[in-house]
């Protein structure tokens, strides 16, 4: 087994270089790296140890209560004392305060350590945006400085059985109780939706608080303490992320206060959503960077044939084994400037348009990243990939919800190619590539050719037929862009030959 190593490096190169992080005001290069630094410390020694553990042990449903494998509640009680989980939150609250860029190199290490755990603990920062942005002073009083001080964590209560990908056929019903509000109802697929760790749980539940009829505009946002009229009746048996919890619910006249506006809830649960959606992004960057450390670990030390002058061959001395490693590595690195210039574009709030281009793109492209290296590692591992040993396995496994959960990728694919191009989010786009792609011949044809698809889709009379290959196209468009960017900025890396030889690969493909 390969000890899980934080890909510390690339991400800074990735923030500083590629996505220029310092053109936010509160980019503090020094204690971005101090955090960063520190994280990584204790993902190696904490929480990536118990990864294969958590696997094996998985979560347990124990008289109506979650039990998580062992060593998952003191290595939670590191982390929230670490003050890990006040990261993004503000000071007045207790937490840190710090940047979304620094929040996302921090998200990424903590899933390439132990993506269950994650899970769990991932959607504080969601719910924290979601009360500053909708909450009552009284409600951020009451719970921001719990969830920072990892007192309370959060779920987010969306999926119903008859109510997957379409909410509007949400029934868990919210009905007035005085000043508050009842719910009753079930909702599936919750991560966290229970657990031994924290002291408390909050659930942000979207509820119908109008009538079926209203559809989408009869949802409402509520906080649901866990308490009496909130239960778990079953934990679902998966194919991967087997010690994250993932919870039948069921709401019995379980007490809540509305967030926000009545008939809003959608929008505030948007504020969750978005963020999970860029998360689950990085989710995809970390197991490609994972599979990657695997394989180049296992490939630079099995000796396997023979070179030209007949000495003993490494594994990665053989041509398409050095394919695949290049891949795996290409797709991280890749991957994750995507998604860190994204996050700089939603910081500087600038072009809002592009980021909800780039948001589903991003969730889409880096999902997929993540799976194709791990199926890559399996391969150049050979048979000891398809044994658990090496862990490529999980990692497989546990990839392979980033392109179904925060909304199914297809989903994305319809909504980019249909609504996404109605905006103004399509020509930022291709201002971005332009920016990116530093006008090179090669970049400006690709370029022409996508704007050119771009007017067929938006004259198309059905635009979802073609949504799936416009927006890989699209994807990998915006993927080759940030490989230019990779290979400007490529001396300030601590490996500038590799980057360079990856992007000659990437972009001659």
């Amino acid at each position: 087994m390969t000890d899980f190593a934080a890909p510390t490096d690339d991400i800074l190169f990735s923030l500083r270089h590629v996505a220029e992080a310092h053109r936010l005001a509160e980019w503090d290069d020094d204690l971005a790296t101090d955090i960063l630094g520190h994280f990584a410390q204790f993902a190696e020694g904490v929480l990536a140890p118990l990864n294969a553990v958590g696997d094996a042990q998985g979560a347990q449903l124990e008289n109506g209560r979650v039990r998580m494998p062992d060593g998952f509640a003191d290595a939670y009680a590191q982390l929230a004392e670490g003050g890990w989980q006040g990261l993004r939150a503000p000071e007045r609250f207790g937490g840190m305060a710090q940047p979304a860029l620094v929040a996302a190199g921090v998200s990424e290490i903590f899933t390439g350590a132990n993506h269950a755990m994650q899970m769990v603990c991932g959607l504080v920062p969601g719910a924290i945006d979601t009360l500053l942005h909708f909450g009552t002073s009284a409600q951020q009083g009451h719970w921001i400085p719990r969830l920072a001080s990892g007192e309370v964590l959060s779920t987010m209560c969306l999926t119903e059985a008859g109510a997957g990908s379409d909410l509007s056929g949400i029934r868990c019903k919210a009905v007035r109780d005085g000043k508050d509000w009842r719910l009753e109802g079930e909702k599936i697929f919750i991560s966290g939706g229970d657990q031994d760790m924290s002291a408390g749980i909050l659930h942000l539940v979207l509820a119908r608080s109008g009538t079926v009829e209203d559809g989408l505009k009869g949802l409402s946002l509520y906080l649901c303490p866990a308490a009496a009229g909130v239960t778990v009746t079953r934990i679902e048996d998966k194919l991967g992320l087997h010690a994250s919890p993932t919870c039948q619910m069921a709401f019995a006249s379980a007490s809540a206060e509305l967030v926000g506006t009545e008939g809003d809830g959608l929008r505030a649960m948007f504020t969750v959503m978005n963020h999970a959606r860029l998360d689950v992004s990085l989710q995809g960057v970390a197991h490609a960077a994972r599979a990657a450390q695997i394989a180049r670990a296992y490939a630079d030390e099995r000796v396997q044939g023979r070179r030209s002058d007949g000495t003993p061959a490494l594994l990665s001395d053989h041509a398409d084994v050095q394919r695949m490693l290049d891949e795996q590595a290409s797709l991280a690195i890749g991957a994750r400037a995507m998604c860190h210039i994204a996050f700089v574009e939603m910081e500087r709030a600038e072009r809002p348009d592009l980021v909800a281009f780039l948001t589903p793109l991003c969730k889409v492209f880096c999902s997929e990243a993540g799976i194709r290296a791990a199926d890559l590692g399996i391969q150049i591992l050979g048979g000891y990939g398809y044994l658990n040993e090496y862990q490529l396995g999980q990692v497989w496994r546990d990839a392979r919800i980033t392109s179904i959960y925060e909304g199914a990728n297809g989903i994305h694919e319809r909504s980019l190619a249909t609504r996404g191009l109605k905006g103004a989010g399509a020509d930022q786009f291709e201002d971005l590539i332009r920016a990116l792609g530093d006008r090179s011949d090669r970049m400006m044809a690709d370029l022409a050719d996508w704007a050119g698809w771009c007017n067929r889709m938006r004259e198309s009379d059905a635009p979802e037929r073609d949504a799936h290959a416009f927006v890989q196209a699209t994807a990998r468009l915006f993927f080759k862009a940030c490989w230019v960017r990779c290979a400007s900025v490529a001396d300030h890396h601590p490996q500038p030959d590799r980057i360079i030889a990856l992007s000659e690969r990437v972009l001659s493909s």
